[in-house]
């Protein structure tokens, strides 16, 4: 079952959408909102699979939520729902996962829900590292992209993550998308070097740049490419540990 959280300023329109998801059964409503601030804060913490964004919100653009969810990098999949069909071009250059037009059928949130069942079944893959301490003797982690397995030296890896529902690790140089979860590719990491710091995103802690607070005791941490990695609640107080931010206030 997927978590979805709903952002629309007509209160009728989130009743009709919350009405068709459960019918469904395929998805549980974890929150909604009517404001661009309030989606942001609330998904930023909810961390929903699924956000179901109108375009024209009171004074505000759907547009500039999504835009600023892609760029916190969350793993989050948008699907505008929408009476206006004029921006559907710029809704998936924010690689939005559809754009359905108000008034809305049952059929085509279906078809958005089959979408994201798609996505988010795991990929099986044939090469797996069967001993990850070799990979931190070595300083390599192997990453199976291409058709061909690429030995990556982990003091350039600035962070591994969901991006677009996939397992993305970024370099300082190349981004690779693979088939391994997030945790499998945590185990071959050494810890004194990487830290997960959000259930979605492992940092290597040495390509940090800056911290900027964000909503509800949550950070933005700027890498050393310009990446932009949120931190959740949970892992902040490590974090600060880590870098001997304990006795200060960010």
């Amino acid at each position: 079952m997927f978590k979805a959280f709903i952002v629309d300023d007509e209160l009728l329109a989130r009743e009709e959408l919350k009405y068709v998801l459960r019918r469904g059964k395929q998805v549980e409503i974890v929150g909604e909102a009517e404001t661009a601030e309030e989606a942001l804060e609330q998904v930023v913490s909810l961390q929903p699979d699924l956000v179901f964004l109108d375009i024209q919100l009171s004074g505000e653009s759907g547009l500039d939520v999504a835009k600023q969810l892609k760029e916190l990098r969350l793993p989050s999949i948008v699907v505008f729902v929408t009476a206006y069909d004029e921006h559907a071009l710029q809704a998936f250059e924010l690689n939005a996962l559809d754009y359905i037009l108000k008034p809305f059928d049952e059929s085509r949130i279906e078809q958005a829900l089959e979408k994201i069942t798609r996505i988010k079944q795991p990929i099986r893959t044939e090469f797996i590292v069967q001993n990850p301490i070799r990979g931190a003797r070595t300083g390599k982690l192997a990453i199976e992209a291409d058709e061909r397995i690429v030995l990556a030296d982990m003091e350039y890896i600035v962070f591994i993550g969901l991006v677009d529902g996939k397992t993305v690790i970024k370099t300082l140089e190349q981004q690779y998308a693979v088939n391994d979860a997030l945790i499998t590719i945590e185990k071959k990491l050494p810890h004194d070097t990487f830290m997960r710091v959000h259930r979605a995103f492992i940092i290597n802690l040495k390509h940090i740049v800056e911290m900027e607070p964000w909503f509800h005791s949550t950070y933005n941490l700027t890498m050393k490419d310009g990446s932009k990695v949120p931190v959740s609640r949970t892992y902040m107080k490590e974090l600060k540990e880590v870098l001997g931010l304990h006795c200060k206030k960010l």
